[in-house]
C-alpha cells in the first residue's frame, strides 16, 4: 500500500469510509483487479493482548464470516481473540423459552463474537498486503463534483489518461483530488455522500437507548447468547473470551441516562436486580456505555458513479444483532454485480451493475428491518392478545422442526 502525493489522481474505485463495511468493500474490489482508494480520518489502533475488550462488538453470522475468509481476515482474528458461540436463547417473562443450537442443523457454531475494532483491524491488515489498494488516512473530504478534470494521473505510472465519460471527483483539505468512475459512501449513517447524492431517508427514531455493559465472571458462560424481552425492552448477554460478557440492557432513554451516570458497583446491583436469575451474580463490571436507537433506510441505493452500502444505506434496530451483518451482505452483494459486469463490459461501474445491486439488497434489508420492527412492536407491548400470539410463535419456533431448522439457517445469512 501506499501514499499518493499528487495534484489529481485516478482510480477505479474511491471509497469513503475504512470502517469493518468500507475495508471488505476495498478488499473485495481490489480482489478483481481493480486500482481502490480508501479515505480514512483515523488508523486503527493496533492490537495488544493487554488492551481490554471493546464495548463495540457484533455477532458475526455464518455468511459475514465466509466473506472475511474469503478476503483473509479470518487468519488474524482467530490468532488474536473471539468468542464462538453455539446457540441463541430468548424468552419473555414468565413465558416459554424459545432455543436454537448449531447442532440442530449439524454445524459447529452460529457465528462468533468479534470486537468491531478487530474486524476493521484484520480488514485493514488485508489492504495493506495489496498493490491496488492506496490509503489516503488521515484524510477529509472537502468536496464532491461529478465532473471529471479534463486529465487524469494514474496512479500506476506518470501518463496521462483521457478523461472519464462520467466520473465523480473527490477533493479532499489538503488540494489533492480523486477521480474515479465508482464512489462508494461507506461512511456511516449521517452519511456525507448519502447527501451529496441528494438520495432521502425514512425512518424515525426508538423511544429507547441501549446500554451496553462489559462484565467480568469468575467462569466462562456457555458458547450461547440470550435475551430475556421485559416491556421496557430486552435484557441480553454475549458471551466474550477470557471469562467476559456483553450484557445489553434496553430501556428508555432518561432510564438509560440514569443508569450510566450510577458507578460500576451501583451499576452491578442494579443488573442483578433487573436481568434474569440466568446471569451469575459473581461479576464485577468493567465498562460502560450507551446510544441511542434509530431507523434509517435509504430510498435508493445509487445514482450515477455512486453506490451507498453499510449504515450510509440503512441502520436497523440491534435487537438481532444484524446490522455489521447486513452491511456484509451489501459488500458481498456489490463485489458479485461488479466481478459479473466486468465479464461482458469494459464499462462495469454503470447503471446496469449498480441497480443489479440493488435489487439485489434492498429488499432483502427492507424485510429484515421490518421484521425486527414488528418483533420489537410485539414484545414492547403487554396486551393480553398479543402476549398470546407472540408466545403461540415462540412455541412454534421452538418444535426442532423445518420451521426451526429454516430460522436457525436465516439467523446464520444462509
Amino acid at each position: 500500500m501506499s501514499q499518493i502525493q499528487g495534484i489529481d489522481i485516478q482510480h477505479d474505485v474511491v471509497i469513503i469510509g475504512g470502517g469493518m463495511v468500507g475495508a471488505a468493500s476495498a478488499v473485495g474490489l481490489a480482489q478483481l483487479g481493480l486500482n481502490v482508494a480508501v479515505l480514512e480520518r483515523v488508523q486503527p489502533q493496533a492490537y495488544e493482548p493487554s488492551q481490554p475488550l471493546d464495548l463495540r462488538v457484533s455477532a458475526i453470522s455464518a455468511q459475514s464470516e465466509k466473506l472475511l475468509q474469503e478476503l483473509g481476515a479470518m487468519d488474524f482474528l482467530h490468532q488474536v481473540r473471539m468468542q464462538r458461540f453455539q446457540g441463541l436463547e430468548t424468552w419473555e417473562l414468565k413465558g416459554c423459552i424459545t432455543r436454537f443450537h448449531s447442532e440442530q442443523i449439524g454445524e459447529t457454531h452460529l457465528g462468533y463474537i468479534v470486537e468491531n475494532r478487530l474486524i476493521q483491524l484484520a480488514l485493514w491488515k488485508q489492504m495493506q498486503a495489496l498493490d491496488n489498494v492506496h490509503l489516503y488516512c488521515p484524510a477529509k473530504v472537502k468536496a464532491l463534483s461529478s465532473q471529471p478534470q479534463r486529465h487524469q494521473v494514474s496512479v500506476l505510472s506518470s501518463e496521462q489518461k483521457a478523461p472519464l465519460s462520467s466520473a465523480v471527483q473527490v477533493i479532499l483539505e489538503d488540494g489533492r483530488t480523486l477521480t474515479a468512475p465508482l464512489l462508494v459512501g461507506a461512511d456511516g449513517a449521517n452519511s456525507f455522500v448519502r447527501q451529496w447524492a441528494n438520495i432521502g431517508v425514512s425512518g424515525w427514531d426508538y423511544a429507547q437507548s441501549a446500554m451496553l455493559i462489559n462484565i467480568k465472571m469468575t467462569a466462562a458462560e456457555p458458547p450461547v447468547t440470550w435475551q430475556q424481552f421485559t416491556p421496557k425492552g430486552p435484557r441480553s448477554l454475549l458471551p466474550l473470551p477470557d471469562n467476559q460478557a456483553s450484557l445489553v440492557w434496553y430501556d428508555d432513554v432518561q432510564k438509560i441516562k440514569q443508569l450510566f451516570q450510577l458507578n460500576n458497583k451501583a451499576l452491578a446491583t442494579q443488573i442483578r436486580a433487573q436481568f434474569p436469575n440466568r446471569l451469575s451474580p459473581d461479576f464485577e463490571v468493567l465498562d460502560k456505555g450507551y446510544f441511542s436507537l434509530t431507523r434509517r433506510h435509504a430510498q435508493k441505493y445509487f445514482i450515477d458513479n455512486v453506490v451507498i452500502l453499510g449504515d450510509a444505506a440503512h441502520t436497523i434496530n440491534p435487537l438481532a444483532g444484524q446490522g455489521v451483518n447486513l452491511g456484509f451482505k451489501d459488500v458481498a452483494a456489490l463485489i458479485e454485480s461488479v466481478r459479473q459486469r466486468m465479464s461482458v463490459t469494459e464499462t462495469w461501474w454503470d447503471n446496469t451493475m449498480l441497480a443489479h445491486y440493488q435489487s439485489s439488497r434492498y429488499r432483502d434489508n427492507q424485510l429484515m428491518m421490518s421484521a425486527m420492527d414488528a418483533f420489537y412492536a410485539s414484545f414492547s407491548n403487554d396486551l393480553l392478545p398479543i402476549k398470546l400470539i407472540r408466545n403461540g410463535l415462540l412455541k412454534l419456533a421452538n418444535v426442532d422442526g423445518p420451521i426451526k431448522r429454516k430460522v436457525l439457517r436465516y439467523a446464520m445469512g444462509c
